[in-house]
């Protein structure tokens, strides 16, 4: 082989090397959490719709963190969650005792998953929602698509404040809580909880700041301008394409 082929390869191998350092390096711990072999077929179906690399950059869980996927359905984010958190961290899947009576398949699901040598640090907890409560203080509490859940008949219709207060004495000082929930249009306050599923941002964002919390800021990548608001978030014509927003909290 010449000299000027032997640099030619020298430096392919060297591009090379440094092409497959930055493919572990991008996708990082989102990209790893995301490619689990140990997802469902069923959750990755959803990846697409729910912008999943995006949203969870924006939730910024690390490794070590103690989280609390409240309201976690059949546990999208908390397998994700599970992965960031990694070994050192421990993931809550919280479900509220109304919730489990209305849909329990998704705690079916959890406990399938949870405490299996693959999502070791997974803890299912059952709980009345106005007695929740977890055994310690957690880094980010999250919840998806089911804020508005809170203000519903079926759960109670329990006293938003003290749920709110609960979630703040929940939290690590500087602690982190992220809503990600289906818009309804402004002004409408908590008046389509029930029949659209939807709940005004606005008033996600008084009612916890009326709780201590600190308003951080928002994401973007769920938000659909073409969502009129006045379709149920079942509707087949908007089904997994309604405006969500995904607001970001702090504890001072």
């Amino acid at each position: 082989m010449t000299r000027p082929s032997r640099v030619v390869l020298l430096a392919s191998c060297a591009f090379l090397a440094a092409t497959a350092a930055m493919a572990v390096e991008l996708p990082s711990r989102i990209g790893l959490a995301i490619a689990d072999p140990g997802r469902p077929a069923d959750d990755r179906a959803l990846d697409d719709s729910r912008h999943v690399a995006e949203v969870l950059a924006f939730a910024d869980i690390r490794p070590g963190d103690k989280v609390v996927d409240l309201m976690p359905g059949k546990g999208y984010y908390t397998r994700l969650f599970s992965k960031l958190a990694g070994p050192d961290g421990k993931v809550y899947a919280l479900q509220p005792a109304e919730m489990d009576k209305a849909a329990p398949k998704g705690l079916q699901s959890l406990r399938s998953f949870a405490g299996t040598p693959a999502y070791a640090n997974v803890v299912v907890l059952v709980q009345p929602v106005s007695a929740m409560s977890v055994p310690e203080k957690v880094d980010v509490i999250w919840t998806s698509q089911n804020y508005h859940d809170l203000h519903d008949p079926f759960m109670g219709s329990p006293d938003i404040a003290k749920v709110d207060a609960a979630l703040f004495n929940a939290l690590k000082p500087h602690g982190t809580l992220i809503v990600l929930d289906h818009a309804a249009a402004a002004g409408s306050g908590v008046s389509h909880t029930d029949d659209l599923h939807r709940i005004d941002p606005a008033t996600v964002k008084a009612e916890l700041t009326a709780a201590g919390f600190h308003y951080e800021g928002e994401s973007d990548a769920l938000r659909n301008p073409a969502d009129t608001h006045t379709l149920g978030i079942r509707d087949p014509s908007i089904r997994s394409h309604t405006d969500r927003f995904i607001l970001k909290f702090t504890k001072p």
